[in-house]
């Protein structure tokens, strides 16, 4: 208790000095800690003081139409039915303008459709990235490489780099939970730690259930929330436990002392360990029920409600930030894949979302917690302004829009530009590896400097790739 206070003091002096020789101390006293805590994820020193201690990232899985959304595009509104003068069926496509209207919101004059009338009111607490772009238009290619940097090689996933450089703040959870993630699109490897400490994956609550034609033909997974599967041993007490658990580990022990090196079972052990700490606290924080009714309101939890399910993922994310969760990533319950009927499809995947989103962010304004809890809201790209099947748009990887907020980045501000069109990222473009770099750094993590040596090289999230965008930084 005594070193962990002497650290919170050192690194508060750290932050209003901007660093110099107290951030050395903080460093000294922060590595002296983790060194002799037996928990494999105590906390660990930053790089250079940190402007985030947490991330919320809200997954639109299948890529949101961002000439529908963030983007407004005048002269694809007035050149409706052209020819397409942009993409790879230049000339043969038609142009087709958005279905909704856009209008420009707060003090920083955001054009923000009207598919997002709650978010709207909350604009000014945006960092919105115009000028996004990815290396391939293909699901599962792309959805990959927005987690893990790479869409050819198994790697960690981004919330497994951020909880390796960081450690966790709080022992009794995991430091990195996925909620409802896709089976598809690479599944386990979204939120897997590669080649990292296994300790440092995902740890999943909840999956989503694929909407359409294919529900018929796969299992649904369970709503996230409590009760959390085999999370209690109804056979033994928690004296008993700890006795077995003693045992296992020094089974383990006596193994990785005749082997030496065995990851496999280093990760086994502190996989045991925490579980069975997570008894005592999961399930009161995955508890909903202790939330007053104008919390629940805010968002969008009722029966019956389109709102009720991605605003209990969101409320949850919020509680889990606030027990100290590091990286907690959200994948929304609906598919954002408009390839057809985008006037009905994309605000139906809207409505679902709005409330919620806005509710996020109010909530961890009046709570205190959106200083240093970064929100990221991002699909693998985005889609074409010339239409698909009349009614719909393609995968357009060339430019599309992510947003931040909180967390160390420009409130109310707007970076970078698609073309006229909306297909291709023109001015101060930003690459999933330059997005990776960015999140990193606020984080107190240099991308560079955070490797981990694999088979006789240093790998990174960003690879030899990456560049922080500090023109969005506070």
């Amino acid at each position: 208790m005594q070193s962990y206070s002497r650290r919170r003091v050192l690194q508060s002096l750290a932050s209003g000095f901007g660093y110099l020789a107290f951030a050395g101390l903080a460093h000294q006293a922060a590595a002296e800690d983790a060194k002799k805590s037996k928990n494999e994820l105590a906390p660990k020193p930053t790089h250079f003081p940190a402007r985030a201690k947490h991330v919320i990232f809200l997954c639109m899985n299948g890529g949101p139409s961002h000439v529908d959304t963030f983007d407004y595009k005048p002269s694809l509104q007035k050149q409706d039915g052209g020819a397409s003068p942009v993409g790879r069926e230049r000339g043969g496509a038609k142009l087709l303008a958005s279905p909704f209207k856009f209008a420009q919101h707060g003090d920083s004059g955001a054009w923000i459709s009207s598919v997002f009338p709650n978010l709207a009111k909350q604009v000014d607490e945006l960092c919105v990235i115009k000028s996004m772009h990815t290396d391939l238009p293909n699901h599962a290619q792309a959805f990959t490489q927005l987690h893990t940097g790479s869409f050819q090689f198994v790697r960690p996933s981004v919330g497994a780099w951020s909880l390796y450089g960081l450690g966790s703040e709080n022992e009794n959870l995991p430091g990195f939970i996925t909620i409802n993630p896709p089976s598809d699109n690479g599944g386990a490897r979204n939120y897997g730690s590669g080649f990292l400490p296994a300790i440092c994956q995902g740890t999943k609550i909840g999956g989503n259930q694929i909407p359409g034609f294919y529900a018929a033909f796969l299992k649904k997974d369970e709503e996230p929330g409590p009760p959390l599967k085999n999370i209690a041993n109804d056979n033994l007490s928690k004296e008993l436990q700890r006795q077995q658990l003693d045992l296992i580990r020094g089974l383990n022990k006596h193994k990785l002392e005749r082997e030496v090196y065995q990851p496999e079972i280093e990760g086994a052990i502190a996989s045991f360990e925490l579980a069975f700490r997570m008894q005592d606290e999961v399930p009161a924080v995955l508890d909903l029920r202790s939330e007053s009714e104008a919390t629940r309101k805010l968002y969008g939890i009722g029966a019956n409600l389109p709102t009720d399910r991605f605003g209990r993922q969101c409320l949850l994310a919020r509680r889990l930030a606030e027990a100290g969760v590091r990286f907690i990533e959200i994948t929304a319950p609906t598919q954002w894949d408009h390839h057809f009927i985008i006037k009905d499809e994309l605000a139906r995947s809207c409505l679902a979302t709005d409330l919620p989103l806005a509710g996020l962010l109010a909530d961890l304004k009046q709570r205190g917690l959106l200083n240093d809890t970064l929100v990221v809201w991002a699909g693998e790209f985005g889609r074409t302004p010339y239409g698909q099947s009349g009614s719909g748009r393609d995968h357009n990887n060339k430019g599309f829009t992510a947003w931040m907020a909180g967390g160390g980045v420009k409130a109310g501000y707007s970076h970078g530009a698609t073309d006229e069109f909306g297909y291709e990222a023109v001015d101060r473009p930003v690459h999933i590896h330059d997005l990776h770099a960015t999140l990193l750094h606020l984080l107190g993590l240099d991308h560079e400097r955070l490797t981990f040596n694999y088979g006789g090289r240093d790998f990174r999230l960003t690879d030899v790739y990456g560049d922080v965008v500090k023109d969005i930084l506070v």
